[in-house]
């Protein structure tokens, strides 16, 4: 499956990412890509694991954010688990999370699958943010006393 707007760079190689849910506890690792091609059944597996854990809900994740982790973790030269903090929120996980805090958007991109809240085992949240910077393909969140970052697929942005 070749996904619209996104050009790259053919090489033949497959890419596989390890996931923790820090608030389910489950795993997953997966090839999700093998050369130019998603594989859709992945992209599924993936829809599903990243599921909003409060409703159950899913929705699908961009692949273009899965790229973006597999391209940080590639910089950073680590095959670490990305731990996902937060992944899709369903509209009403949203507003329950904006309730509590300033720092929830209302149209967040992780309503639209476009946006993950990670840390990566045993690498410094500061070197997660910079690595995440210097790619420069979407919005970058820091925060250092939580110890994780948010990437995003939307305008590239950081705070």
């Amino acid at each position: 499956m070749t996904i619209p707007g996104v050009a790259f760079c053919s090489s033949g190689t497959s890419r596989r990412l390890t996931f923790f849910h820090t608030h389910t506890g489950k795993t997953l690792n997966i090839v999700y890509r093998e050369g130019d091609e998603f594989l859709p059944g992945a992209l599924g597996n993936i829809d599903d694991f990243l599921r909003d854990f409060r409703t159950g809900e899913s929705h699908p994740i961009d692949p273009r954010l899965l790229d973006q982790l597999h391209d940080i973790r590639a910089a950073l030269r680590t095959k670490s688990r990305v731990e996902i903090i937060s992944a899709y929120r369903s509209a009403q996980t949203n507003e329950m999370l904006r309730g509590q805090s300033n720092g929830v958007a209302k149209r967040s991109l992780h309503m639209q699958g476009r946006a993950l809240d990670i840390r990566l085992t045993g690498v410094p949240t500061n070197d997660l943010r910079a690595a995440a910077l210097d790619l420069q393909r979407g919005g970058v969140g820091y925060y250092p006393e939580s110890k994780f970052i948010h990437i995003d697929t939307g305008r590239v942005r950081r705070w």
